[in-house]
């Protein structure tokens, strides 16, 4: 079964998502995860069966920063 986690996030656009889509479909898998743009906390929602650390990992390898929420 797969878990649902949200994380607040510093990807502010689209070349944000660009840069980190490679990064979360290796761990989340494709179309396992969203970002909200339109909300100031660009809340990351991630249905997978990956744990909030690895996610967070793979975030920070990208170069941005995530927070469990």
């Amino acid at each position: 079964m797969m878990d649902t986690i949200s994380f607040k996030t510093n990807i502010k656009c689209n070349g944000c998502l660009a840069t980190i889509t490679p990064f979360l479909n290796k761990t989340a898998g494709e179309n396992n995860w969203k970002v909200d743009l339109n909300d100031p906390e660009r809340i990351l929602t991630v249905e997978s069966n990956s744990s909030a650390n690895e996610i967070i990992a793979s975030i920070t390898e990208a170069g941005f920063k995530a927070e469990k929420i």
